[in-house]
């Protein structure tokens, strides 16, 4: 396929409960490949790690560590898992990788890496966990995925860039009840 995997159509499939597992066994893949040394721990985030809604099947991973720079030297011992190292990918301090099918056709992981300190943390987390334990945020989360794919559905990019807004606002307030609690 010559399409980019960003450029690709928008695939929203309903929760699948193996993605708890699948990344579960990704992260332990992960951990021993960057090193127990470095990983403080690792997190499925994004739409997969929120159980009842519709979501394109890639599962987000976010390894905290304690040393990008260490992290750095893992590089090609992380590629030979067979991912694609992104550097920042537009998110300062951030590492970010990705890894396909084997026919080259479907991204199946999104992993995005973080010093444990960094507030990008408390923002992935908070999100994750206020749409959990909002049902009803959740699933306006859900319609609002399909509104964006409807309006930009051959391009995973355009659709990411579409829900932005919505996701920025959802945030702020998931933001505000995760350090309330």
């Amino acid at each position: 396929m010559d399409t980019a995997p960003e450029r690709q159509p928008v695939e929203l499939v309903p929760h699948r409960p193996e993605w708890a597992e699948m990344a579960r066994a990704e992260a332990e893949r992960l951990r021993k490949t960057i090193g127990e040394s470095i990983v403080v721990e690792i997190h499925h985030i994004g739409s997969t790690a929120i159980p009842g809604i519709h979501a394109k099947p890639t599962i987000d991973l976010m390894p905290l560590v304690t040393s990008l720079s260490e992290l750095d030297t893992r590089e090609s011992a992380v590629c030979a898992l067979g991912y694609e190292w992104r550097g920042e990918f537009g998110i300062p301090g951030r590492r970010f990788f990705t890894r396909m099918s084997a026919d080259r056709r479907k991204r199946l992981f999104n992993v995005h890496c973080f010093e444990a300190s960094m507030p990008d943390v408390d923002r992935h987390m908070a999100f994750r966990d206020y749409m959990r334990a909002h049902p009803e945020r959740a699933k306006a989360y859900e319609a609002e995925k399909f509104r964006a794919r409807d309006a930009q559905p051959g391009d995973t990019l355009a659709y990411s860039q579409e829900k932005g807004p919505w996701i920025a606002a959802a945030e702020r307030e998931a933001l505000a009840w995760y350090r309330a609690r």
